[in-house]
């Protein structure tokens, strides 16, 4: 099975100076735990997650007052849509993290996660009969 088959085509996609307290009821509201965050003064794409939020609450910075350019991760890996879920777990695992954007012609078409893989390969529940 293939990234473009598990991924997530629904990409939420903020700014730099969105306060760390918009970023997260964006996330809450999609139900997804990253954005991607577009910074052309930075070097473009970067990707904030729910982790980086509860690091910064957890440290007592002010989500009102923190912005996601300060929280993005811009050495970003990405994802290819072609690549394989094994593939993908492998770069996750190695590089310890949940999320990659992925990529098609230096464009973001999807975020895969480790929940994604997951569903992809668990086996489908049936039902027992009574």
């Amino acid at each position: 099975m293939l990234v473009r088959d598990a991924m997530s085509t629904v990409v939420l996609t903020i700014g730099p100076t969105h306060t760390l307290r918009q970023a997260a009821r964006l996330m809450s509201a999609r139900r997804v735990g990253a954005a991607v965050v577009l910074d052309p003064d930075a070097g473009g794409i970067g990707i904030i997650t729910e982790r980086d939020v509860l690091n910064s609450v957890g440290l007592g910075q002010d989500p009102d007052a923190e912005h996601a350019h300060a929280h993005t991760t811009t050495d970003v890996v990405f994802a290819a849509p072609s690549w394989t879920l094994e593939e993908a777990a492998h770069a996750m695992a190695h590089g310890g993290f949940r999320h990659l954007i992925v990529l098609d012609h230096d464009e973001p078409v999807g975020i895969v996660s480790v929940r994604d893989i997951i569903r992809c390969w668990a086996p489908l529940r049936q039902k027992i009969p009574a």
